[in-house]
């Protein structure tokens, strides 16, 4: 089975479960099953279409899934897959 990571901010979805195994052929399908798991944390990370929302990053093992097949990437048995929000924010340039 794969392995899902759950980020620290996210995991107040998942009752502090920080990872989570799924039998995924795709990333798509692995999302699918934690968010049926964790109904919470579908909002988080799907958007109105169905897809994984854009500020989400997630990688397989330590490839960006934006480089691969994106939602079709293919997930092996032992595969990692890491979710990674977009943090935002920051500080601004001061006004000369």
């Amino acid at each position: 089975m794969a392995t899902i990571i759950i980020p620290t901010p996210l995991r107040r979805f998942t009752n502090n479960v920080a990872r989570m195994n799924v039998g995924a052929g795709n990333v798509s399908d692995a999302v699918l099953e934690l968010t049926s798991s964790f109904p919470e944390l579908k909002k988080h990370l799907i958007d109105t279409n169905g897809k994984i929302a854009p500020f989400i990053n997630i990688f397989v093992d330590n490839s960006d899934i934006r480089s691969l097949d994106r939602e079709q990437t293919q997930v092996k048995e032992n595969a990692v897959i890491f979710i990674i929000p977009a943090i935002a924010g920051g500080i601004t340039s001061p006004k000369k």
